[in-house]
């Protein structure tokens, strides 16, 4: 648990933390991990959820009770569904994104693992990720697991962000440098 503690911080890491620790108690990690990332995908796709979670308008039953029926609807584990109750009676649900977020911190750490985000203007092929988790390997001496994201903004290129590096080769951020440079010179 120290070890754990110093991985991810905050309210959304002690929630982490905990639903880890059960999971990983329980013998669930990767059933856990499925439900999140569904959970995830679902915060990301949907406004209204967003809202459920983020607004202090809905009280705290409607929150449990909301919050209950998706996890119901989605086939979520018993252990995941009580964890989400909880939040909700805790009125922490504001939270939930960050301590997804943590979750993977501590799964990964726990598989020794590193996690790479990569973002990218358009989707990336399975090819293409699998030559950069190969070039990242090397770097982060292990494996490396990669999470995907698409931010059309960056116009073309990629921003790799592997612990606490960073490289940005997005063309939004070699315009924006061409903008700084150009205004130096005027």
């Amino acid at each position: 648990m120290a070890q754990e503690s110093t991985l991810v911080s905050g309210i959304a890491g002690r929630y982490a933390t905990a639903l880890f620790d059960l999971a990983r108690d329980a013998g669930q990690l990767d059933a856990v991990a499925r439900d999140l990332g569904e959970l995830s995908a679902m915060l990301a796709q949907s406004s209204d959820l967003v809202r459920l979670v983020r607004s202090p308008v809905f009280s705290r039953e409607e929150q449990a009770r909301a919050i209950g029926a998706v996890a119901e609807k989605a086939g979520f584990s018993d252990l995941v569904r009580r964890f989400l109750g909880v939040v909700a009676n805790n009125r922490r649900l504001f939270v939930l994104a960050d301590a997804i977020a943590a979750f993977k911190t501590l799964l990964s750490h726990h598989r020794g693992e590193a996690i790479a985000e990569v973002v990218s203007a358009v989707p990336l092929t399975d090819a293409q990720l699998q030559q950069i988790k190969s070039s990242l390997s090397s770097e982060a001496a292990g494996n490396v697991v990669i999470d995907a994201k698409v931010d059309a903004g960056l116009i073309g290129g990629l921003v790799v962000k592997l612990g606490s590096r960073m490289i940005d080769a997005s063309i939004r951020t070699k315009l924006n440098n061409l903008k700084t440079a150009m205004k130096g010179v005027a």
